[in-house]
């Protein structure tokens, strides 16, 4: 009988082998650490979407041509790839536990070191997290990072995150790197390339407008005269930007040793009186070259907020103020948010509306200092626009939104939340600016200027990908790779994951799911829906596989607060033939079923409110649901649920059930310590259960888990591989397990965590290996093995194959696309502790000329042997090494010495495809040594001092034992030493002088004998003695 080789080559095996092969020698601990989980090579990046998210700002390197860093407000930070014309990320390193540190509240590029790069990196200020901000810095230009905390936190993904620089480096000393706080925390000051900061304790406000949380936004931005002082000398003139209403712009004439409020600056109109007012808020400020310091004001600080607003110049040469605003912000019921001063002609400005939600956003571009604009779009007759743009978005197709609009507005926009725009310092004809979805440029901007010009605005946002998931399914359903849910973007059907979809879901996607047997049937839930005469319709099926989509003509309501709310958001699941659908919405007070798409609702009984729900993947009669902590079955298509008898499991979390398993059902999640200040979960874990959730089983090594998903099996399995974003072995990350749960392969590494992972993950059933993987931020991840990755284990590669009993005897038969002839591979083949005879093969050709090991692990011994112990040239195709290990209880030997009770006989060997012995290989070549670990039983050992124990070997040419040393493990039992050749070894306590082994049959005379011995290579044994009397 043949079945999979589950367990893969042990450490010290692997040690043995490595010895063997590269002609060192090699001490190994019999003791050897192990992680818990295996390891294996992935390759890492992203479902195509383009960007999808807010993009606050991108900074240029005003030192170093095409170097630009755009910041994100939940993703992280990407660097511009120009070769490649797109974007990379720079921050996918953040962990599961730091996940705030990918809110970019600030990004610095300095200027003269043009390798130095820093972030401001955190997400929030209020009590979402208790993480405080951090200062990331890099010196090869975001490859690698260390970080300062600093003793308060930042607002990556707070209100007004568009505002800024907040981290800003002076240009003259790149030492000196100012940082504007938020919450009350004033401004900072480095010296020192941002090793340690002070706050600067004589800068007069810390701000007095606060966000809808209750808290200031603080000093916003930093501008450094370069004029004011010489290189390496610290910038005498500085001007710093603050939310505050009585004065907003402050100035240092000494390098900032002493500020003042600037004179005749402007104030909040008195006309600014509505309620959603914040304040006069200094949106950004920069110092042009000629001495013009420009500043956009907003009456909200963004990027959703700002009904009004103006545009000034400070002259810092004459200490004259001028309001050179476009248009009255009053006028188009806008503020003034993004701001760019080409660097090349300080004159030439252009800024953006913020926020113009209909019918868009506009943009104004002046060449003499803001004396007269010339905008973007104007009116002409209504409903009319007259535009000097237009858009290529075909790289990103869906941002039209799939719709079909007629004037004045255009089916995709301008953009929204117009917080940055920004000119190439380098080339006047590039602008670049970040909206809510994408990122756009252009590269002929000096053509606003001409009479009939058109600027040729373009997606710019290859690379970025900045969703948030909010579910993913990978289905059977033909030519469909994936189906995504996502916050703000609404989700897709991917046909192929390295294709940007055309199009969008018109849901705000919740929840999907699609009939197991019947796969063209699919169905999404979520919130934003279609109305129909007065139904609020939030959920779409689909039964041709995701091509169309049909809102059902009806819904389901219940009165909430004394008024009528239609269904939304929640999970939905469809039965395994794509008759009933199931929907627990999370504004409902239980979850309704339909069997006729949608036509009519009834409720469902014995599920509680806002259930987690899914379908038995076999049986289309059975749903599952799942709340504070309790399961639940339904056996009748959902009519009736019941509440299951298992217990002890988590209060919050998910579950999903097995495709080609009826009752296959796997749980993660968590309980929350009911005390607040303790972080620490009282339970956390992955569940199990094979008889459809009537009992649930611990998964004994997963320590924390919160994601489940399945995909195709392994080969040899015919249970499907199981993913989860999980910590095991004391190690957080991303596993696969192909073995039912019983053991685990991280598969991403330190570089590849991407931040939270609790959401949603999915292997995919088409493809062996692949997972897809929901981040907060980092859009979908795809996972695919690498090319020629192998499984690892502490180090070592996990050799993998079959196991064959053969009339008690077990034969390991190892996979050669498995190894790697120059590693250290790991053989733990999972054997029955009462296994005695064991015989691993591997073929020659795979090993010939490698300078690897092989670490095997068997109940008696682990051997670590180097691959180069022979020379396996010249043997014909099919060769296989064989190393045989047999443990002997009844042998003619122990007739010969007085008490033994154990042989360990080993033997390597090659033989040809037909098991015809080819060559014995008994000493190594090249001096290349096998490390052994014999594991002994307390029976062994009883009676003998353990701290004499000392390896021998009977040298036949002598007829004498000799010494070989070695080292006793007392607290496992196990003896190590080294050898290179094969011989009859062991152990003994001492031996005055070696006696002859005799062939008459006579018992040797020895003092105190024991053979320690597990696995020792080629013709020769391992004896086992007790201690005796001597021979009377």
């Amino acid at each position: 009988m043949k079945r999979s080789l589950i367990k893969r080559i042990s450490a010290i095996a692997c040690a043995v082998v490595c010895a063997f092969t590269s002609g060192t020698q090699v001490s190994v601990n019999a003791q050897v650490a192990t992680s818990g989980y295996k390891t294996q090579s992935y390759n890492w990046g992203n479902v195509q979407i383009v960007a999808g998210g807010y993009v606050p700002a991108i900074i240029f390197n005003e030192g170093e041509k095409d170097l630009m860093y755009a910041r994100t407000d939940m993703g992280g930070a990407y660097r511009w790839d120009n070769a490649a014309g797109k974007w990379i990320p720079l921050t996918d390193w953040v962990s599961f536990d730091e996940w705030n540190l990918l809110g970019c509240e600030s990004l610095a590029a300095d200027p003269v070191e043009t390798n130095r790069m820093y972030i401001a990196a955190g997400t929030y200020n209020n009590d979402w997290t208790k993480m405080n901000g951090y200062i990331l810095r890099s010196q090869d230009k975001g490859n690698t990072f260390d970080r300062v905390e600093l003793p308060f936190k930042f607002g990556g993904n707070m209100p007004g995150r568009g505002m800024g620089e907040r981290l800003v480096i002076d240009p003259n000393d790149n030492k000196v790197i100012y940082f504007g706080a938020r919450t009350g925390d004033g401004l900072w000051r480095s010296n020192d390339y941002g090793v340690t900061w002070s706050k600067v304790d004589n800068f007069p406000s810390v701000g007095t407008i606060k966000d809808y949380y209750g808290n200031e936004y603080g000093v916003l931005w930093v501008a450094f005269d370069t004029s004011s002082s010489t290189k390496g000398t610290p910038s005498k003139d500085i001007y710093v930007g603050v939310a505050d209403d009585s004065n907003s712009i402050y100035h240092s004439a000494d390098s900032g040793a002493t500020w003042t409020a600037l004179a005749g600056q402007p104030h909040r109109p008195t006309d600014w009186t509505s309620p959603s007012v914040e304040g006069f808020l200094p949106h950004h400020g920069i110092l042009a070259s000629n001495g013009m310091l420009y500043i956009s004001y907003v009456d909200g600080a963004g990027p959703y907020n700002g009904d009004n607003g103006q545009l000034w110049k400070y002259d810092t040469k004459t200490g004259v103020w001028t309001d050179i605003s476009p248009v009255s912000g009053a006028a188009i019921n806008a503020g003034f948010g993004g701001l760019a001063v080409d660097k090349q002609n300080p004159d030439t400005i252009v800024v953006s509306t913020l926020n113009i939600w209909w019918p868009d956003e506009n943009m104004y571009r002046s060449t003499d200092g803001g004396a007269t604009w010339k905008p973007i779009w104007e009116w002409g007759a209504y409903p009319e626009r007259n535009f000097h743009y237009d858009i290529d978005y075909s790289a990103s197709k869906w941002l039209d939104w799939g719709a079909n609009k007629s004037m004045p507005e255009t089916n995709v926009k301008l953009g929204w939340m117009l917080d940055y725009v920004g000119i190439d310092p380098f080339d006047s004809n590039k602008m670049i600016y970040g909206t809510g979805a994408t990122v756009y440029g252009t590269d002929n901007l000096t053509d606003w200027d001409k009479t009939d010009g058109v600027v040729h605005i373009k997606v710019k946002g290859q690379g970025i990908e900045e969703t948030a998931v909010s579910a993913l399914v990978s289905p059977t359903t033909p030519g469909v790779q994936l189906l995504s849910g996502l916050f703000d973007v609404n989700g897709f059907v991917h046909t192929d994951i390295n294709v940007v979809p055309e199009k969008l879901s018109s849901v705000y996607t919740s929840s999907i799911d699609y009939a197991e047997k019947s796969p063209q049937v699919i169905v999404r839930v979520g919130n934003g829906g279609f109305s129909n005469a007065g139904a609020t319709i939030n959920i779409q099926y689909s039964i041709d596989g995701g091509t169309t989509w049909t809102y059902p003509t009806n819904s389901f309501k219940e009165t909430v607060n004394g008024s009528d709310a239609y269904a939304e958001k929640g999970t939905v699941a469809v039965n395994a033939d794509g008759g009933t659908i199931l929907w627990s919405a999370e504004n409902m007070s239980g979850a309704y079923y339909t069997t006729n798409k949608g036509t009519s609702w009834t409720k469902s009984t014995g599920l509680p409110a806002a259930a987690k729900v899914y379908s038995d993947r076999v049986n289309p009669d059975k749903f599952y649901g799942f709340k504070d902590g309790k399961f639940y079955i339904s056996k009748d298509g959902g009519v009736t649920f019941t509440e299951s008898a298992a217990t002890e499991l988590p209060t919050t979390g998910q579950f999903k059930a097995m495709a080609g398993k009826e009752g296959e059902i796997w749980l993660t999640g968590k309980t929350p310590n009911p005390d607040k200040t303790i972080d620490e979960p009282v339970l956390y874990g992955m569940w199990h259960s094979a008889d459809g959730g009537a009992t649930f089983t611990k998964v004994a090594n997963v320590e924390e888990a919160d994601t489940i998903g399945f995909g195709m099996a392994a080969t040899g399995q015919d249970y499907m591989t199981i993913y989860t974003s999980a910590q095991i072995g004391g190690k957080r990350g991303i596993f696969r397990s192909d073995d039912k749960g019983e053991t685990w392969i991280r598969i991403n590494d330190d570089a590849h965590q991407y931040g939270s992972t609790d959401v949603a993950i999915t292997g995919d059933p088409k493809v062996y290996g692949r997972v897809y993987l929901g981040t907060n931020g980092r859009g979908i991840v795809v996972g695919d093995i690498a090319t020629g990755a192998k499984i690892m284990k502490d180090g070592k590669v996990i050799a993998d194959g079959v196991i064959a009993e053969d009339n008690g005897s077990i034969i390991v038969a190892i996979d050669s696309n498995t190894i790697d002839k120059d590693l250290a591979n790991l053989v733990e083949p999972p054997l029955p502790s009462t296994a005695t005879s064991v015989e691993t093969r591997v073929n020659t050709a795979a090993i010939n000329g490698g300078a690897g090991s092989f670490e095997i692990i068997t109940p008696n011994s682990n051997i670590i042997l180097p691959i180069g112990i022979a020379d396996y040239t010249g043997f014909a195709p099919g060769s296989y090494l064989s190393i045989k290990q047999n443990v002997l209880i009844d042998n003619a030997i122990l007739q010969l010495i007085k008490g033994v009770n154990k042989v360990f006989e080993f033997t390597t060997a090659v033989y040809d495809s037909n098991g015809n012995k080819l060559q014995d290989i008994i000493q190594f070549n090249n001096g290349n040594k096998a490390t052994i670990t014999l594991k002994l039983t307390a029976d062994d050992i009883n009676g003998l001092d353990t701290n004499k124990l000392a390896s021998y070997y009977y040298n036949d040419s002598t007829n004498k034992f000799e010494g070989l040393g070695g080292t006793f493990d007392s607290a496992n039992n196990t003896f190590t030493f080294e050898t290179s050749h094969f011989s009859n070894f062991v152990l003994a306590e001492s031996i005055v002088e070696a006696p002859v082994l005799t062939t008459t049959g006579s018992p040797i005379d020895m003092t105190v004998l024991l053979t320690l011995g597990t696995i020792v290579l080629g013709i020769g044994t391992v004896i086992i003695l007790r201690k005796k009397e001597s021979a009377k």
